[in-house]
């Protein structure tokens, strides 16, 4: 890609910005890495005592930091530098991407597309995917190698899905038979809203009877196994690894941390924070940070703890025992 200049980086994003505008940015990387033609920043405190030292040709910088980085050298001062360099980075890629698209197809010619999906012209759709029947792909939307997309699902515009990620695998859903099990045909699909991305090898099932629906904004880590008919509001956020059983709703403008496990059936608030490896076992009615793990110990003394923590019942009754006999 061509450099780009510090006044053409300013033009486009704006901030505040001190020293020579003509300085050509061939890349970004970190305070300690970067080079003369190279730009980074800092946006927590800790890092500051690098500032003087860095070689970068420009750094961004939030208020309270302008007056070292000014005496350093040409620098951005921005109110929120994290996200400034966020959004410096889509234009980056962005710049990356529109030169690629000039040199290759919007379609893999290793891709398998089914003549009755509907795939918009400015959508990529890269190598050894499978687009089955139905499926409809909205303006701007990109699908990494590998990824399958069942019949019927929905995917807006502007959706980034990385590499293995399957959307409308069938719901996990069974009903007792005897000593067998007898399968329940999921008759639902996937609806992914716009500017959703979806990380590797994470698995979106299609519904039972309705359709699972994943929200505007919504942004999942790799290795997340969203379960048939879950409902994830706009704008959550959902960590590595962690699983959402079926039928649960998780609310608008939520984390999830790594690891955690929400069960099925239960209703997510909006603006609910759920720590890493926790498990949701009831429903969450308020907004706030819940967690839920036990620390980690070594295992004879994790076992005692937990022995322990059986008999809290019983400990409690002989405390309220115990206090009613106190008192005069």
């Amino acid at each position: 890609m061509s450099e780009l200049s510090l006044s053409a980086i300013v033009a486009a994003l704006g901030g505040q910005f001190h020293g020579d505008p003509d300085l050509l940015i061939s890349g970004i990387a970190t305070l300690q890495r970067a080079g003369p033609t190279q730009i980074s920043f800092v946006s927590n405190p800790r890092y500051q005592h690098l500032l003087p030292t860095s070689q970068a040709g420009c750094v961004i910088v939030g208020p309270g930091l302008a007056e070292l980085a000014i005496r350093r050298g040409s620098c951005i001062v921005a109110e929120q530098p994290y996200l400034y360099f966020a959004r410096l980075t889509q234009l980056w890629q962005n710049r990356l991407r529109a030169a690629r698209s000039s040199m290759r197809s919007a379609i893999h010619p290793s891709a398998v597309v089914d003549p009755d999906a509907s795939i918009h012209p400015s959508a990529r759709v890269g190598a050894l995917c499978v687009i089955e029947r139905g499926v409809r792909v909205g303006a701007g939307t990109e699908l990494k190698a590998r990824v399958t997309v069942g019949e019927d699902c929905v995917i807006g515009a502007r959706c980034l899905l990385h590499s293995g990620v399957v959307i409308g695998a069938d719901g996990f859903g069974f009903a007792p038979d005897g000593d067998r099990w007898a399968k329940i045909e999921q008759l639902g699909a996937v609806r992914i809203g716009d500017d959703v991305e979806i990380g590797a090898n994470t698995c979106v099932d299609r519904g039972a009877l309705e359709d699972t629906v994943i929200e505007d904004g919504v942004k999942l880590d790799n290795l997340i196994q969203v379960g048939h008919n879950v409902h994830i509001g706009r704008n959550t956020a959902i960590a590595g690894c962690a699983g959402i059983a079926g039928s649960a709703t998780i609310g608008a403008q939520c984390t999830i941390g790594g690891g955690a496990v929400v069960l099925g059936h239960l209703q997510i608030a909006d603006g609910v924070h759920i720590s890493a490896a926790t498990v949701v076992s009831k429903s969450i009615k308020t907004p706030g940070h819940y967690t839920g793990f036990f620390p980690l110990d070594d295992n004879a003394s994790w076992e005692r703890n937990a022995a322990t923590l059986k008999q809290l019942h019983t400990l409690r009754e002989r405390i309220k025992k115990l206090e009613s006999e106190l008192r005069p």
